[in-house]
């Protein structure tokens, strides 16, 4: 991916290779929807609880800290529970502007140390997760939660990555 930028602010990331992790996660998505990695803009922001907490308030009035949080660069969501979302359209420079992600070491780590999985294979879903959201995917209705997930699941296969809804996996990210 050309025109992924990473921004390590927490000192505590560097311990994990987002700058190939962050990429392989982001491929493997866009990938199984047929979107070209190489045309796609997305800045990703590894902070922690704190900064987390802050944009969580800001832009969602929630004042708490969260795995991760994603903000399109265009609203592309169904119109009906369970459609597919709008396509993405190129840009006049042909590339695909997805937005931006956030994404904190602190809630990322305890969630991953809970469900007894890799820190790293925590951080893929989140990602993926993320990049979904970024497309227009969403889980506040039952049927774009069950569209979504599936996804999760079928891209996080394709890494060779378990199920994380299994029943003894880590909860959905928020």
């Amino acid at each position: 991916m050309q025109a992924l930028d990473v921004i390590e602010e927490a000192p505590r990331w560097a311990g994990l290779d987002l700058d190939t992790l962050c990429p392989r996660a982001m491929r493997a998505t866009l990938a199984h929807l047929s979107l070209d990695a190489d045309t796609a803009e997305v800045t990703v922001l590894a902070c922690d609880d704190a900064h987390i907490a802050t944009l969580n308030a800001d832009f969602r009035d929630k004042p708490t800290p969260t795995n991760v949080l994603s903000w399109p660069a265009e609203e592309r969501g169904a119109a009906r529970d369970g459609e597919l979302p709008l396509p993405v359209t190129p840009g006049f420079d042909n590339m695909l502007e997805l937005g931006d992600i956030a994404i904190s070491f602190d809630t990322c780590h305890a969630e991953a140390e809970a469900a007894g999985r890799p820190m790293a294979d925590h951080v893929t879903h989140l990602i993926v997760h993320g990049l979904l959201h970024l497309l227009g995917y969403d889980h506040e209705r039952d049927g774009d939660a069950t569209l979504m997930e599936r996804l999760e699941v079928e891209i996080l296969g394709k890494l060779g990555l378990d199920d994380p809804y299994r029943d003894d996996a880590v909860q959905p990210p928020a």
